[in-house]
């Protein structure tokens, strides 16, 4: 989502440009998009021209839509909107209904009376969802004959480039003496596209313990970037830049020092609480509970600290169950809980998935709930 334009301000009248650029933004602005806000946007009409009355053109223009209702349609990603026209133009009258139809890359003006803070968080938050911009830590890892490059961030890791090569044990001692710099030129390249240095907490370079590819990159990186005077990456080499000898992104997260350069990171609070809720399901404890009777009954009784939500369920392609677990997180952040959404490409999101998609960190212990009451079968531990 793309906030092109905004003129708002809390609890108060305003205006925002928007440009949806994902198929889930219109569930987002299915929730944004209220009753009596007002829409513009342009759209194509069938309009009779005075100098050919007879038949009728297509036409392009703006309308401007007080909202009534808004339909989201999942299969097209589309949503929409049917409203009363507000203002008079020479082709669409005043006060006649009309119903435009907006999509991901069609930008839009969206006009509230009131812009409550909550809607305001949403768009932001949304809008500000970029991998590149909002990810906390970026992690470039040797395995065998490749690299791969991770950025993790808020509710999700996503691997954004794969790089192959012939790195093997045996031909370790090429690398050192620059045989293979082009390899290592490719992974630099691909880290420079990927990765804002300005905007990045940390980097972490990763490969076997036993594998001196990790600190050959790490050097060769830092030269590349005197030669090519990127000042911020030299700068990110020195001061964000962190070697750790491990074979695979669940070690490398795992790692003590990575889990320090994280701890005040959002990626880092949400690996802590999955660690947290998986060590109290593992050890049967009643502060934790998981599967959707069981969490919607702690809920119930205010009992939810920690909300772990998968995103699958979150934005489900049923409505009724996307409608039902938006209500949830809400109705966790109202009673003063935190809810964590966790992307399917999330470090975590295999074992959450184990877990129903949905559990719960209480505020204080419950009676043991019972297993049956759980929707889905979860593996044993």
């Amino acid at each position: 989502m793309k906030l092109l334009e905004k003129d708002f301000g809390a609890n108060q009248p305003g205006t925002a440009k928007i440009m949806a650029e994902e198929p889930d933004d219109m569930w987002t602005l299915y929730n944004l998009i209220l009753p009596d806000d007002v829409v513009s946007s342009e759209t194509t009409r069938k309009v009779h021209l005075e100098s050919t009355k007879a038949t009728a053109s297509r036409m392009k223009l703006t309308l401007h839509l007080k909202v009534t209702c808004r339909d989201f349609h999942k299969d097209s990603s589309t949503l929409r909107v049917r409203g009363k026209n507000i203002e008079h133009n020479p082709f669409v009258a005043a006060g006649s209904f009309h119903t435009i139809t907006l999509e991901p890359n069609k930008p839009f003006h969206l006009r509230k009376k009131n812009w409550n803070p909550e809607t305001i968080e949403t768009l932001i938050e949304t809008a500000e969802n970029n991998p590149k911009s909002s990810s906390d830590l970026a992690v470039v890892l040797f395995q065998h004959n490749r690299a791969e490059i991770h950025l993790i961030g808020k509710g999700s890791t996503t691997c954004c480039s794969r790089i192959e090569s012939q790195i093997t044990n045996s031909n370790l001692n090429s690398i050192k003496k620059g045989a293979n710099s082009s390899f290592f030129r490719e992974v630099f390249g691909a880290l420079n596209k990927h990765v804002d240095f300005k905007a990045v907490r940390s980097v972490v370079i990763a490969s076997d313990g036993n594998s001196p590819v990790k600190d050959e990159f790490r050097r060769f990186m830092l030269s590349e970037a005197r030669r090519l005077r990127m000042k911020s990456v030299e700068e990110s080499c020195k001061t964000k830049v962190v070697v750790v000898g491990s074979g695979n992104l669940g070690e490398v997260l795992g790692d003590t020092a990575v889990m320090n350069l994280m701890k005040d990171s959002s990626a880092g609070v949400e690996m802590r609480a999955f660690r947290e809720l998986w060590d109290m399901v593992c050890n049967n404890s009643d502060r934790a509970c998981y599967g959707p009777k069981n969490v919607e009954s702690a809920h119930e009784m205010r009992a939810i600290e920690t909300l772990l939500i998968s995103d699958e369920l979150y934005r489900n392609d049923e409505i009724g169950k996307r409608k039902k677990y938006s209500g949830l997180v809400k109705g966790v952040k109202e009673a003063g809980g935190k809810a964590l959404v966790y992307s399917s490409t999330h470090v975590s999101a295999p074992q959450l998935t184990q877990l129903t998609g949905v559990a719960a960190i209480l505020r204080f212990p419950l009676p043991d709930f019972n297993d049956d009451d759980n929707d889905d079968n979860v593996v044993g531990f």
